[in-house]
């Protein structure tokens, strides 16, 4: 395999977005008096998150950031829990709770050692700017921010895939993506990409994330710093 750069998935694969939304819910709404299951309040909140892209993959909708997604999303939330009252200067604070996402802690040492070797971006449907505050607060390595708001668009395109092979000036086949998510990984075979999958069994609930992938892939590694050890010498 000639692989010269790598990229990710964040949302699952890199970051544990279900516990680190839960926590800023809490954080946001406890001090008003306001009693949530926030576990509840995170997955109902991620389950908007594939509608809304759709609605842009579509065409429904023209390509805007996914910020402004998830403050859609946000909204639609509160209202389904009966938090109409949430001022909205609280909802501008909590939509910001994806920028502020806690790494799995194998992350950070596995991209150290992967970018001694290769070239390292996300390929997320996470805005720039969210990615990069993700990758102040958890020390990822980054040699360039890539994804939709690269690519103008959302995965599982193929564009967004060969967005990010295209900025480094390779080929699909000398990019390897990395996700946790079979069905991402599956897209970015069919755009020509090599592919990697990571093994994130509790993404969604202790048991209730992949284990192993349901496609064939190129590797499989139960975590970054697997997937460093059979990638780099």
């Amino acid at each position: 395999m000639i692989v010269k750069a790598l990229i990710f998935d964040v949302f699952g694969t890199l970051v544990d977005w279900r516990t680190s939304v839960a926590r800023e819910v809490t954080a946001h709404l406890a001090p008003q008096g306001v009693q949530v299951d926030a576990l509840a309040f995170a997955d109902a909140w991620r389950d908007q998150y594939q509608p809304a892209m759709e609605a842009v993959r579509s065409g429904r909708l023209p390509f805007c950031k996914l910020d402004r997604l998830h403050r859609h999303n946000l909204d639609v939330v509160l209202a389904d829990f009966g938090l109409d009252a949430v001022d909205e200067s609280t909802r501008q604070s909590l939509n910001l709770a994806w920028h502020r996402l806690d790494a799995w802690p194998d992350v950070a040492p596995g991209l150290h050692r992967l970018r001694r070797h290769y070239r390292l971006a996300p390929c997320s449907n996470g805005n720039i700017s969210l990615m990069v505050d993700l990758a102040r607060r958890n020390d990822f390595p980054w040699d360039a921010i890539l994804g939709a708001e690269v690519a103008r668009d959302y995965k599982p395109k193929p564009a967004v895939y060969l967005a990010a092979a295209d900025a480094f000036d390779l080929t699909p086949a000398e990019t390897l993506m990395v996700a946790a998510h079979s069905s991402d990984l599956d897209a970015a075979a069919r755009a020509g990409l090599r592919t990697a999958f990571i093994a994130r069994p509790d993404e969604f609930a202790q048991g209730a994330g992949e284990r192993m992938p349901t496609i064939p892939v190129d590797l499989t590694a139960a975590s970054l710093t697997d997937l460093a050890d059979q990638l780099t010498p």
